[in-house]
């Protein structure tokens, strides 16, 4: 039997328009005034430049607007923390988002922490993951967010379960096995440098594939009937799992691409809309 097909495109598509109507419905609150999203690349790394435009073009099709900030490679720490001052101080403005990875003289983190609680749609700070992890309200990063509600909007069952993630990043490793574990779920985190890495895995009524090496899961390694997530994206248009023989043994699994993909740049709108509707009191 044919595993199921977790399709976050089609679930994005689907909350884009359920989005837009939200959109309208602030706009006509607020003068015709549209939530707005700022955008923060710092460099001209190709790929950073194309997930920024994307993210651009989702506000565009749900009608919020975007505010684009441009800097060079050879931006400081203090003139990135000082454009951050300024969106966190602008009014009509409703979500961060600073593009990962920065030039690296510049200290990513101190950069992410500096962003507003309120404005942290991309839900990188440090502020927002220990909400997130205590169980209080927090915009969840959005990758393991978005992941989150795949899950939810297929039913795939998380109490009780096992659920093996492997990496360990601070913005979808580590934010993934705590967003498991408030579900309820008994989670391990392995990482490239675990031991018996396939055994573990083995146990896994679900797989998260989180740690950036091009297949670097095995299909083999996969008991069937687990549910396998790919939260990777390499040329060649493979994740971080071998999908191709999971197609049939897995109990559902998600596409690479048109899987977790879509719905992350989907979470950072939609939270990005949330955190406009809770500002403007909808």
């Amino acid at each position: 039997m044919s595993a199921l097909v977790l399709d976050g495109k089609a679930l994005a598509t689907q909350t884009e328009a359920e989005l837009s109507q939200r959109v309208a419905n602030l706009k006509a609150a607020n003068h015709g005034r549209a939530p707005i999203l700022a955008t923060i690349l710092v460099g001209a790394d190709p790929a950073s430049a194309t997930y920024v435009k994307m993210k651009q073009n989702a506000c565009k099709r749900i009608g919020m607007q975007s505010i684009a900030v441009d800097l060079s490679e050879q931006t400081s720490t203090e003139q990135l923390l000082s454009s951050i001052n300024e969106l966190n101080n602008n009014p009509d403005c409703h979500g961060i988002l600073l593009q990962h990875p920065v030039p690296p003289q510049i200290d990513e983190r101190a950069c992410f922490d500096a962003i507003a609680a309120e404005k942290d749609v991309d839900g990188v700070t440090c502020l927002g993951f220990g909400r997130m992890a205590m169980g209080e309200p927090a915009y969840g990063s959005a990758t393991p967010q978005g992941i989150m509600r795949i899950l939810e909007a297929y039913k795939i069952e998380l109490s009780g379960k096992h659920a093996v993630v492997v990496g360990r990043s601070p913005i979808l490793g580590k934010p993934m096995a705590l967003m498991l574990l408030n579900a309820n779920a008994t989670v391990t985190i392995c990482h490239s440098k675990t031991q018996n890495l396939p055994d573990l895995i083995k146990q896994a009524d679900i797989v998260v594939g989180a740690v950036g090496r091009p297949e670097f899961i095995k299909a083999e390694w996969i008991k069937d009937g687990a549910t396998v997530v790919d939260a990777g994206y390499h040329p060649g248009g493979v994740g971080d799992i071998e999908l191709a023989p999971l197609t049939e043994t897995a109990a559902a699994y998600t596409p690479v691409p048109g899987g977790v993909g879509p719905m992350t740049i989907n979470t950072l709108i939609l939270q990005s809309v949330m955190a406009a509707e809770k500002k403007l009191g909808q």
